[in-house]
C-alpha cells in the first residue's frame, strides 16, 4: 500500500458559503490491468475551527469497476461540557462538488467508516452508478473538533475491471387504494440503514403496520439512496412516499413526498442566505418544507432559518420531551405572526425513529384526504387537516359550529360574526388512564378538564378567539412543579373562527 502524507493545508478553495471548503492535494492512481486493485492512503490533522469540509480529489482513471473509501479519525479526552471528534463522510464524482449536488453520489455521515460504489450497487445511502474517470471528491465533515484537533487517516481503493450495468430502481407509486377520502395515519419523518438508522427498510415498513399507519416518507440525512429501497413493502393500502432530512448545520429541515431520486443540497449556514432557494427547490419537486425538531438541543440540530418557505413545521419529535414543549409554544406564538407569505403554519409530529426500541409511529400525523396519495396527503398536511397523536389508538373529533348550523374542522375557518355563539366540541377515543383535555386560544389555556367517554362542549365568540386548538396531556409526572401539564397524549391543529379579513 503507498502511503501519502498530508499533514499541511495545501489550499482553501472558492468559498461554499462562509464556512469554506478546506481542498487537499489530489491522490493519484495509474491505470491498471482488469481484475487488480490498488490502494492509497492520505493522514491529516484538523484544528479546532476547521472548514465545515474538507475534500479530498482522487483521479480516477478509465476502466475502474469499483470504489471503496475507509475512514477512522481519533478521539481523545476532552474536558467535561467539551465537544469531542466526530467526522462526517460522503463522497461526489467527476461532475464536481458544486452546491446543488450534480455530483453527489452518497454520503454517511458517522454512521460508517466505509462504504463501496460500483455500478452493480452500492453501500447504503449511496447511488450506485458507473465510476468513471476523472476527478472524484471524497467529501469529509469535520462535525465538531476536539480542543487538541483531529487526526484523521483516509484509504481510498480502487477495484478495476468490467464496469458492469446499473440496476434501474424501484421507486414507490404515487397512490394506494385507501378508503376514498378518510383520515389516514402517517409517519414522516423516519431513518434506516440508508443513513444514521439500524432498522432496514422492511423491518421500518413492518414496524409501520404494526403501529397502525397507512403511510411513511422515507426521510434519510443527506441522501437519495433510500428512495428506490422500498420495492415490495407497499401495497394497496400502504403508501411509501419519498424525501429527505436535509441536515445543516443551522438545524434540520425535511423535505416530504418530493419527487423520487431528487436530491437537496444541505451545505450551507444560516448566514449563507441560502436557505430560500432550496425550499424552492422542495417545492419545484412537489415536496413540502418542514423544519424538524426546532428546538433539539444537540449540536447543529436547533432551527436557525426562520419559517419564511416553509409548509409546516414538526413541533412533536418522538417522546415527548422539554424541546417539544418549546416547539409548540414557538408554533402557538406563530398561528396570531405566521412567517411572510402564509396565513398560518401547521404542525406536524414524527418519530424520528431509527432503531429499536424507538417506535414508528410514536408520535404521527393523522392527516383528512381525498385518497391516500402523495397529492391528497400533502394537500392534507399543507392546509393543517390533520392532528397528532402518540399511537393509532387514540382518534379525535374536533370541530366548531356557529348558531346557524356553520361548520368547521380542524385546520377551517367557522365563518361567522365575531359576537356570534361558537360551540367548539371535541370527542376523544383511547385516551390514556387520567388524561386531561385542553382548549387554547391566542389567550391561552381557555379550557382544562378531564377526558371521558362524554363529548367536551366549550362557549366562546369569534371576537374572544381568533383560533381555538385542543390538546390531550398525560397525567403530568409524580414531582413536576404543580400547574404544569403532562406529556402531550393528542394535539389538533387550530379550528379558525371569525370571517376571514
Amino acid at each position: 500500500m503507498t502511503r501519502v502524507e498530508r499533514r499541511d493545508v495545501l489550499r482553501l478553495s472558492a468559498v461554499a458559503g462562509a464556512a469554506g471548503v478546506l481542498t487537499l492535494g489530489s491522490v493519484s492512481f495509474a491505470r491498471a490491468a482488469g481484475g487488480s486493485e490498488h490502494s492509497r492512503t492520505v493522514k491529516g490533522h484538523l484544528p479546532t475551527g476547521a472548514p465545515d469540509f474538507v475534500h479530498l480529489p482522487v483521479e480516477v482513471p478509465a476502466g475502474v469497476r469499483e470504489i471503496e473509501v475507509s475512514y477512522s479519525y481519533d478521539k481523545p479526552a476532552v474536558p467535561e461540557g467539551t465537544q469531542g471528534n466526530a467526522l462526517d463522510i460522503g463522497i461526489f464524482d467527476e461532475r464536481g462538488t458544486d452546491l446543488g449536488g450534480r455530483g453527489f453520489r452518497g454520503w454517511s455521515g458517522g454512521a460508517r467508516d466505509r462504504f463501496t460504489i460500483s455500478a452493480r450497487e452500492a453501500t447504503p445511502g449511496y447511488v450506485a452508478g458507473p465510476v468513471r474517470a476523472g476527478t472524484w471528491h471524497v467529501a469529509l465533515g469535520p462535525y465538531t473538533v476536539a480542543p487538541q484537533g483531529m487526526d484523521y487517516e483516509v484509504t481510498v481503493t480502487l477495484r478495476h475491471g468490467e464496469p458492469g450495468s446499473t440496476p434501474r430502481p424501484g421507486h414507490p407509486p404515487e397512490r394506494a387504494r385507501g378508503r376514498g377520502r378518510s383520515w389516514y395515519r402517517g409517519d414522516c419523518h423516519l431513518h434506516t440503514v440508508h443513513s444514521d438508522g439500524k432498522r432496514t427498510p422492511a423491518q421500518a415498513a413492518a414496524a409501520a403496520r404494526e403501529a397502525g399507519l397507512d403511510f411513511i416518507t422515507t426521510t434519510e440525512h443527506n441522501t437519495t439512496s433510500g428512495h428506490g429501497a422500498w420495492e415490495g413493502l407497499w401495497d394497496e393500502d400502504f403508501l411509501v412516499l419519498c424525501g429527505e432530512e436535509i441536515t445543516t448545520r443551522n438545524g434540520h429541515v425535511l423535505a416530504l413526498g418530493t419527487d423520487p431520486g431528487t436530491f437537496l443540497d444541505w451545505r450551507y449556514r444560516a448566514r449563507d442566505d441560502a436557505f430560500s432557494r432550496y425550499a424552492r427547490r422542495i417545492h419545484r419537486a412537489g415536496g413540502l418544507v418542514v423544519p424538524a425538531h426546532p428546538n433539539c438541543p444537540f449540536v447543529g440540530c436547533q432551527w436557525k432559518f426562520g419559517y419564511e418557505g416553509a409548509d409546516a413545521v414538526e413541533v412533536w419529535n418522538g417522546p415527548w420531551t422539554p424541546d417539544d414543549e418549546l416547539a409548540l409554544a414557538t408554533w402557538d406564538n406563530m398561528l396570531v405572526a405566521p412567517p411572510s407569505g402564509r396565513s398560518w403554519l401547521p404542525a406536524m409530529g414524527n418519530s424520528d425513529a431509527h432503531s429499536e426500541p424507538q417506535k414508528v409511529g410514536l408520535p404521527h400525523t393523522v392527516v383528512h384526504a381525498e385518497d391516500l396519495s402523495r397529492t391528497a396527503l400533502l394537500d392534507g398536511i399543507r392546509a393543517g387537516h390533520s392532528y397528532l397523536v402518540e399511537s393509532s389508538g387514540i382518534s379525535l373529533k374536533f370541530s366548531a359550529t356557529g348558531p346557524r348550523g356553520e361548520h368547521a374542522g380542524i385546520g377551517e375557518r367557522l365563518e361567522v360574526r365575531s359576537d356570534a355563539e361558537v360551540t367548539v366540541r371535541l370527542e376523544v377515543t383511547g385516551a390514556p388512564e387520567g388524561a386531561t383535555a385542553r382548549f387554547l386560544t391566542d389567550q391561552g389555556e381557555m379550557y382544562r378538564g378531564p377526558v371521558t367517554s362524554a363529548p367536551v362542549e366549550w362557549l366562546t365568540t369569534a371576537s374572544l378567539a381568533t383560533y381555538v386548538r385542543a390538546e390531550i396531556r398525560h397525567r403530568p409526572a409524580i414531582g413536576s412543579p404543580p400547574g404544569l401539564p403532562g406529556a402531550m397524549a393528542a394535539m389538533t391543529n387550530p379550528v379558525w373562527l371569525g370571517r376571514h379579513g
